[in-house]
């Protein structure tokens, strides 16, 4: 197997211009893909199924004509069906789940021409920003082994920083997409809500926090697939009519002289780490080199409430989730269904009423008020993509302590009580600490993206975020071109394997 040395040499749309020029074939690709992910994978454990065989079966039955035709692919283990393909979402409790349809997304993914080889790594349900789930084990950094590429979309992250594939779905929720590309030394970008289909399974996932799209390490890709995959499919509850102007053709046009605020003190008021104060630091003065307006400047919004109401759609969520898992299971699901921090936060869900649900909800609205305000004065607002350098391997597992009280509230079904002590306060800003800046973007529903412009004295990189107005993904590419162009970022690849 294998034989292309030079594969990753080139993005996407690179090896699918060679395979449209007939200088390579999909065949070799493959071959070449599947030697990577069989040398690789053992230490990064990014991919936790390989669908070998399905992608030599679309070779035989030929590949849509699309941007990507021929171009190896792999797929985040979550909220995108893909037909007869087992489908565990990182939970025991799916161990035996094989969708029989592919959900919109998935679709429009195939028609691009990509060749899907496997499915990637995620944490039990998405629900954290480190890749460790139970049933899969730890998918591991390729920068460092010994850290987390983040989560949820860890696998799809370590598997493109390493040069499995040139990219990988990803789907970003609280930061899913940003924090991993962030961790990794990627371009990641989470689309406005509406930009992507979520059907025919969804209307809106998280409440219209969760969104889906690519992780790449070049900008043109993910500027290509959002070409390839936006648009309404029917059903869809906040429909966003395909541009005008392709994704693509934005990198061209220069962005202007932007008015960009920035900073880096966190939301919580909690610590942020002086590498990624670092990063925004070196970011603010690469942009005032390239004619920008940088200013250290924060939109009014109380980061703790919005903390506690994400939590509480959290809660929520996970409560509606186990409540759904007979429909897979055939039975009522128990606890040994799943890890113990998850039963736990369906427990939480179901302590609070409709009432209170909504209430919280409301807070959504607020902020996103709060931040259209912010964009009348400012293009874009700068900030660290995450608080902190990427963490250790196990350094966010539950406590013994913790773990003993869980596995007793569990037991006892206490989730009222535990949720009248206030630790699911304590809980929303000890879990949020690392990577506090992602969730406003998901709670308004505004791109978003992480750009590897910074790497620490420890080689690892440290992506800084931009967060746009709603709709307005061109802006975002029209910048991140000019400083892929200002700074490139492609040739720099981790060591380790």
């Amino acid at each position: 197997m294998g034989g292309f040395r030079e594969y990753d040499s080139y993005d996407a749309l690179g090896l699918a211009g060679l395979v449209r020029g007939k200088e390579i074939s999909p065949e070799e690709l493959l071959s070449e893909a599947m030697e990577r992910i069989e040398r690789l994978n053992p230490s990064l454990n990014a991919v936790i199924l390989k669908m070998y065989d399905q992608a030599q079966d679309s070779l035989r039955k030929g590949l849509p004509q699309g941007p990507f035709t021929g171009v190896p692919f792999l797929i985040k283990d979550l909220v995108s069906a893909c037909r007869d393909v087992p489908m565990n979402k990182g939970c025991k409790a799916f161990r035996n789940y094989i969708p029989d349809f592919d959900s919109d997304l998935m679709s429009r993914f195939k028609k691009s021409g990509v060749m899907i080889l496997g499915k990637t790594n995620t944490p039990e349900f998405g629900l954290m920003g480190i890749t460790e789930p139970e049933l899969h084990g730890p998918t591991r950094n390729p920068w460092n082994l010994e850290r987390t590429p983040g989560g949820s979309s860890g696998g799809s992250a370590a598997a493109v920083a390493s040069g499995m594939v040139p990219m990988a779905s990803g789907g970003d929720g609280g930061g899913s997409i940003r924090i991993p590309s962030a961790y990794c030394g990627l371009f990641g970008m989470k689309p406005s809500r509406g930009r992507v289909p979520t059907g025919p399974e969804f209307g809106q996932i998280w409440q219209g926090a969760c969104t889906e799209h690519v992780l790449t390490r070049s900008v043109r890709d993910c500027a290509a697939m959002l070409d390839a995959v936006c648009g309404p499919a029917a059903g869809d509850p906040y429909p966003l009519p395909k541009p005008v102007t392709p994704y693509l053709g934005e990198l061209d046009q220069d962005p202007g002289s932007l008015r960009i605020a920035y900073t880096v003190r966190s939301p919580l008021e909690t610590e942020v780490h002086p590498d990624c104060r670092a990063a925004v630091e070196h970011t603010a003065r690469l942009l005032e080199s390239l004619g920008h307006t940088v200013e250290e400047k924060e939109p009014t919004v109380d980061g703790s409430a919005l903390a506690r109401s994400y939590f509480m759609m959290y809660f929520g969520e996970i409560a509606a989730d186990i409540m759904e898992l007979p429909q897979v299971l055939g039975r009522k699901a128990v606890p040994e269904d799943m890890e113990g921090p998850t039963w736990s936060l369906g427990l939480l869900g179901n302590a609070y009423s409709a009432g209170e649900f909504v209430l919280s909800l409301r807070q959504w609205n607020l902020a996103a008020r709060a931040m259209a305000s912010f964009h009348q004065e400012y293009d874009l607002f700068l900030t660290p993509t995450t608080a902190f350098p990427p963490v250790r391997i196990g350094e966010l597992k539950v406590s013994g302590i913790e773990e003993t009280l869980m596995k007793v509230t569990n037991k006892l079904r206490l989730g009222r009580l535990v949720r009248l002590s206030g630790i699911p306060d304590r809980i929303a800003v000890e879990t949020l600490a690392k990577t506090p800046f992602t969730q406003i973007a998901n709670i308004t529903g505004q791109p978003a993206m992480s750009v590897p412009l910074y790497w620490n004295s420890e080689d690892l990189p440290l992506g800084v975020q931009f967060i746009a107005p709603s709709g307005s993904e061109a802006l975002l590419f029209r910048l991140a071109s000019q400083l892929e162009q200002a700074q490139p970022w492609f040739e720099r690849r981790p060591s380790a394997e």
